[in-house]
């Protein structure tokens, strides 16, 4: 073959780079890139170019394959190829020789292909061409060498077979399942948190060289928590998955990790949300009256949680019933108020809990308040007497224009609304000394009731002091009880005497009276002691014991020298049979107490009850059968009823629980 001169050379017409694959085995391939260079005989060069030959179409893709005979002429050129990746580069040499027979100055004459610059998956790659002609002819063409989304290389690169994750969620822990690793590659395990303030760093990782297992306890599991996987060669592909985002306990478990801050200051509050993950919520001033009462949300006022620094409320002015709420999902998750634990003010907030909250509307200037979930407007807030009574539509917006009420926002534009806080205290302080007053002018009037009847106030005292001193069915009551001087009257006297003031009757003994007895004497003690239940319409009790019923004969009688008493008629006096008469000596101080009695009991006047000891009286004497007896203890309920009189039975309906009690007392006194 004929070589021509200097003068003739070939011209690069086209550069392209495809994606190819280079294998030494089934699974055993590496991306790279084919590049195919378009080559063509540049016009006006001194090449002489046979007549009647007709060079090749540009839709040619066979390759410049020049096997020319001997007898043709061909055109020689050398290529350069050079490839350059971040971490490598090749350069290639190439020798074309093409017939000059198929040549046509400015047409192509064929493709030449190289098979193919080698780079790491997804990295980019810089091919250049070069010719010698004319000092050197250059192309150039960048592009990226496919990655592991290439179909052709998920099966055939090792790269990109990337094992799969698999999640089993537990009520303890979290199961996290590797499957899919190809046998004799290590790969890296990853859990982290998907978060833009980064604050847990690069999260936890591990290698093995295998399917394996790895548990999470439960409490670990937020919504942003994510796992990756990636074989460990260079540049490798990542499986990346979050499966917790939607989980209704991973999101509990967020809030409840939540925590939100108040600032405030004397002209401005704000707020810092901090989170493990990001949230998507809102953050609603709101404002609660009452510290376990609703909170009222702020219209307009709400704004979105972004990033976890201090953000401010622009125009919100603190006020002790200012709270924060974070909704998200339609739901209230954190609740901050600025009396709370987790606030930071310079001292005391302006305003008082007591104050109202009214609503005006730019434009025309009307007034509401915001109260359960609405805002009434002021007229009827006032007049139906909702929240507190007493208050004037008038003097609100008189306390609006003069500046007593506190301005908590005002939007900076100078449209919407506008929220005051107006002080109620010196509301409720008017309240509470008209009703002072109103509770003194009453106790006045009772007390000129009182003075107006003083007589029927000292009996109604009297029995009041009666009623106070004793807690029993017979409070109130009184009686004298007489006795004989002998140790059987006196234990069953004492019996008798601390039960019936357990009761609630106050009782006098007879003998007895202390240092009454011992100023005046018995005899003239006793007479006023009788003369007095006489005057009270008290009860008088007559013991009646052997001693007793002696003294009761000598009386009726008329035997007992020197007593005074008076002689009964001979219709009145009685013999009493031997047999009646007891074998004791007379007790003196019981006759005399019968002198003072027995006329008394014929004329019917004053209140007498007789009760015998019937395990020692067999029967009532003669002289005292006018008075109603009872023979005790068998008798012991119809004694009680005795004394607690007619009218007192009606008040004192629970003398029943007590009569047995009280006839066991009496029963022992007399059996010792």
């Amino acid at each position: 073959m004929e070589l021509l001169g200097s003068g003739c050379g070939l011209a690069l017409a086209r550069l392209r780079l495809e994606p190819a694959l280079r294998c030494t085995g089934t699974a055993a391939c590496s991306p790279c890139l084919q590049a195919r260079l378009r080559l063509a005989l540049p016009p006006g060069t001194g090449c002489p170019t046979p007549s009647g030959i007709s060079g090749a179409e540009d839709g040619d893709e066979g390759s410049l394959v020049g096997e020319a005979s001997s007898s043709q002429p061909s055109i020689t050129a050398l290529l350069l190829l050079s490839g350059h990746a971040y971490a490598s580069s090749r350069c290639v040499a190439v020798e074309v020789r093409a017939p000059l027979a198929s040549a046509v100055p400015g047409q192509p004459l064929g493709w030449v292909t190289f098979q193919c610059f080698e780079a790491p998956l997804g990295s980019e790659l810089h091919v250049t061409a070069y010719t010698d002609l004319h000092g050197r002819q250059k192309l150039s063409q960048r592009q990226r060498v496919p990655d592991c989304s290439w179909p052709m290389a998920q099966a055939a690169v090792p790269q990109c077979q990337v094992p799969r994750l698999q999640v089993s969620p537990g009520p303890k822990e979290v199961v996290v399942e590797v499957q899919g690793a190809a046998a004799g590659h290590s790969y890296t395990l990853r859990l982290y948190y998907n978060q833009s303030h980064s604050t847990s760093g690069s999260g936890h990782a591990l290698t093995a060289s295998g399917p394996m297992n790895y548990s999470l306890p439960a409490d670990e599991v937020l919504p942003c928590l994510c796992l990756q996987v990636w074989p460990e060669t260079q540049d490798p592909p990542r499986a990346t998955l979050c499966p917790f985002s939607h989980d209704t306990e991973a999101w509990e478990r967020l809030w409840a990790r939540s925590r939100l801050v108040l600032h405030a200051t004397e002209q401005a509050l704000s707020w810092s949300l901090s989170a493990p993950c990001d949230v998507l919520a809102e953050l609603v001033p709101c404002w609660q009256s009452a510290p376990t009462g609703p909170c009222q949300a702020l219209p307009g006022l709400q704004q979105p949680a972004v990033g976890q620094g201090p953000q401010e409320f622009g125009g919100l002015q603190p006020h002790p019933n200012l709270c924060v709420q974070v909704w998200s999902s339609g739901q209230v998750r954190l609740t901050q108020c600025l009396q709370g634990p987790s606030v930071t003010s310079p001292g005391v907030l302006p305003g008082r809990t007591s104050d109202l909250l009214l609503l005006e509307h730019w434009g025309n200037a009307s007034l509401c308040v915001l109260e359960q979930g609405a805002c009434t407007p002021l007229a009827s807030f006032t007049s139906t007497g909702a929240g507190q009574p007493g208050l004037l539509e008038q003097e609100l917006r008189q306390d609006v224009v003069s500046g007593q009420c506190r301005q908590v926002w005002h939007p900076e534009n100078g449209t919407g609304v506008t929220l005051w806080a107006c002080p109620l205290h010196k509301y409720l302080r008017a309240r509470w000394a008209l009703a002072w007053m109103g509770v003194l002018l009453g106790a006045a009037c009772l007390l000129l009731l009182l003075l107006l009847k003083k007589e029927d106030v000292k009996g109604w005292l009297k029995s009041l002091r009666a009623d106070c001193g004793s807690k029993g069915p017979l409070r109130g009551c009184r009686a004298l009880l007489v006795h004989a001087s002998e140790p059987a009257a006196e234990r069953a006297a004492c019996a008798m005497m601390a039960a019936l003031r357990s009761l609630g009757l106050a009782v006098t003994a007879a003998p007895g009276g202390g240092s009454g007895v011992a100023a005046w004497g018995p005899l003239p003690w006793l007479h006023a002691q009788h003369r007095r239940a006489l005057c009270d319409g008290d009860t008088v009790i007559f013991l009646l014991t052997p001693a007793a019923v002696a003294a009761t004969h000598q009386w009726d009688a008329g035997a007992m020298p020197g007593a005074g008493a008076p002689k009964s008629s001979p219709g009145t006096q009685h013999s009493p049979c031997p047999n009646d008469v007891p074998a004791v000596a007379p007790c003196e101080v019981f006759a005399a107490a019968l002198s003072c009695a027995m006329p008394a009991l014929a004329a019917g006047n004053g209140r007498y009850v007789v009760a015998r000891l019937e395990a020692l009286v067999p029967a009532v004497p003669p002289a005292l059968q006018e008075a109603p007896a009872f023979a005790l203890p068998s008798e012991m309920g119809g004694f009680l009823r005795a004394l607690a009189g007619p009218g007192g039975w009606q008040q004192c309906q629970r003398l029943e629980p007590y009569v047995t009690a009280v006839a066991e007392g009496l029963r022992r006194a007399v059996g010792e």
